[in-house]
């Protein structure tokens, strides 16, 4: 059986180095969980949580291009246990990555969860779609409060798949991660605030009374 995304990545060049760097008998028979071409209920939380990814395609020249894409929490779409699609959002007008699917169709997305030092590797080919072209999928990739432009629709069909070890990942946490971290603090900080003006209410009524 497969391995999956290591049955595309590992090219003869890389048998190679990994020979050199004495790796190669890591992988040689590899016994372990092998069904990486479809997704499970485990990805598919993962990536329905996240709001943004990077995305790796290669023009005709041989020259590759990562983008970041982003939106709201989910924007990226389970259609199935082997599709994906998302809305492709207005950005600098450039089309770098839109151009180079016309021409090569393969693209590996990168999906990170800082806070949790965690990252998932897809392999994938791409179609671009018009936004009348399936007006359910167009339906189900739109979010409506989220205000940016949508100009085509991604659809994603898996080839392969793979989970990245935490190491070298350093934890970054967005604004409301943190906000809902520090929120107690501000709560009992309010409390203890209340409390004070509190006694000082009390002890000025009895210096008041003193004198």
């Amino acid at each position: 059986m497969p391995y999956g995304f290591l049955d595309i990545a590992i090219t003869p060049s890389v048998k190679a180095v990994q020979k050199r760097m004495g790796s190669d008998h890591v992988w040689q028979d590899f016994k372990g969980h092998r069904t990486f071409e479809r997704f499970t209920a485990d990805e598919e939380a993962f990536i329905c949580a996240r709001n943004s990814f990077y995305i790796a395609s290669v023009s005709e020249t041989g020259w590759p291009y990562i983008q970041h894409r982003g939106g709201p929490s989910g924007f990226l779409k389970m259609i199935d246990a082997q599709t994906l699609a998302f809305a492709d959002f207005r950005g600098n007008r450039q089309f770098i990555t839109t151009g180079n699917l016309t021409a090569n169709s393969r693209v590996c997305l990168f999906l990170m969860d800082y806070q949790r030092r965690s990252r998932l590797k897809i392999y994938a080919r791409v179609e671009a779609l018009g936004l009348n072209d399936d007006p359910a999928l167009t339906a189900l990739v739109t979010a409506p409060e989220y205000k940016a432009k949508l100009e085509r629709i991604f659809r994603l069909r898996l080839e392969a798949f793979d989970w990245n070890c935490p190491q070298h990942i350093t934890p970054r946490f967005t604004e409301a991660e943190i906000s809902q971290a520090v929120a107690p603090i501000q709560a009992r900080m309010a409390e203890l605030e209340a409390e004070n003006a509190a006694l000082r209410t009390k002890l000025d009524k009895l210096e008041t009374n003193h004198d």
